[in-house]
């Protein structure tokens, strides 16, 4: 699914088809992303390398790879290490937010979410410095977050 004239690319990692879909059309629609999908992290590992898309949005519980060894995945390789990515989940505990950000994720966002909510977080995403992001990774790292 892609949008005409579409600024930035986000691929989002989902193995639930309909809310893959549904996600994919409110990015494209509200964001006018170019928007391309993988069910699972096996996937959207592959895609990531494939494609270098700007921002990706991860689901967490996926069959094979998870979220949080994708995201450790892509943020281990010099490739991708500056990539944004999202977190987008159901798991709503203080444990799962730390792990998530402790993972290297620029935001961990919780199901549901709202559409617009959804196109900010990206925004906010793929036009944070690489700086900033660094220092935000610094302040968890010492506990300040």
């Amino acid at each position: 699914m892609t949008a005409a004239n579409s600024a930035y690319t986000v691929l989002v990692v989902d193995d639930n088809p309909d809310l893959l879909n549904l996600i994919a059309e409110s990015l494209a629609t509200l964001g006018n992303y170019t928007v391309v999908t993988a069910q699972n992290g096996i996937e959207g590992l592959e895609k990531c390398f494939e494609i270098h898309p700007h921002c990706m949005v991860i689901d967490v519980k996926m069959p094979g790879l998870d979220g949080y060894q994708l995201v450790r995945a892509i943020r281990g390789d010099p490739a991708t290490a500056d990539m944004p990515l999202v977190i987008l989940t159901a798991m709503a505990q203080d444990k799962d937010r730390f792990a998530g950000l402790a993972s290297g994720v620029d935001y961990y966002l919780l199901k549901p979410i709202k559409p617009l909510d959804l196109v900010a977080a990206i925004h906010r995403a793929v036009t944070v410095g690489n700086e900033a992001r660094l220092q935000a990774m610094r302040r968890l790292a010492e506990g300040n977050e």
